[in-house]
């Protein structure tokens, strides 16, 4: 077996195996405490001002996304999915066990990568972790676009929406999670689902948050 590598080796050690209370059917590796994730990150890359830890929680949407995907896998049987901004893969992995062909987990944090390799291999699911910036690169050759609590930030949000209207142009079918974050596209979008997703108060000001499924009209 080879060795893991230094983000694998901390994923492990920082987190533990936990059922996202929307999604029994899969398993992750989450933390309990942001902050102190967020220090032992930067202690272990020996940096500061990083991003915060997105890949170490079950955020409401991605679970509802999840959910929603598990409910309908209609949605992405026999597809070519890509997770976008996947974090843990909560979503991806829900795609490849409601049948999804081949399924991306696409992020830029390689800690998230990690974490979504081993969640893989903990739920025996077969799915591509990638560093991929589908951003600058578009989602050409994607039947499906799945897109978990992506809306939190302006400058994020200013990319991802044009980036997700793309992929739809181009004839995939987009669908993203949201319990109304500030940045959530106000016009041109309709809900598809709602949810009532349990979320931990490390991350969120509230034990739980009603989330919706959207796609673009």
């Amino acid at each position: 077996m080879s060795a893991l590598s230094r983000e694998s080796a901390f994923v492990l050690r920082e987190t533990r195996l936990q059922v996202p209370p929307l999604v029994p059917e899969i398993s992750l590796r989450l933390a309990d405490e942001a902050m102190d994730l967020w220090q032992a990150t930067e202690a272990d890359l020996g940096k500061a001002g990083l991003p915060p830890p997105f890949w170490a929680f079950a955020w409401a949407g991605g679970q509802a996304l999840a959910r929603h995907v598990l409910d309908h896998p209609d949605i992405v049987r026999d597809t070519r999915v890509l997770d976008f901004a996947a974090g843990s893969g909560i979503v991806a992995l829900a795609a490849k066990r409601a049948g999804a062909r081949h399924v991306v987990a696409a992020d830029i944090d390689p800690y998230a990568r990690a974490a979504i390799r081993i969640n893989a291999a903990d739920n025996g699911l077969e799915i591509e972790a990638s560093d991929t910036d589908y951003l600058d690169l578009g989602a050409t050759g994607f039947d499906v676009v799945l897109a978990g609590d992506v809306f939190y930030e302006r400058p994020m949000a200013a990319r991802v929406e044009p980036f997700l209207r793309a992929a739809q142009t181009r004839g995939a079918a987009v669908l993203f999670g949201d319990p109304g974050r500030a940045y959530l596209p106000s016009a041109g979008i309709a809900p598809l689902a709602s949810y009532d997703v349990p979320v931990p108060r490390a991350i969120e000001d509230r034990d739980v948050r009603t989330t919706r499924i959207w796609h673009f009209i």
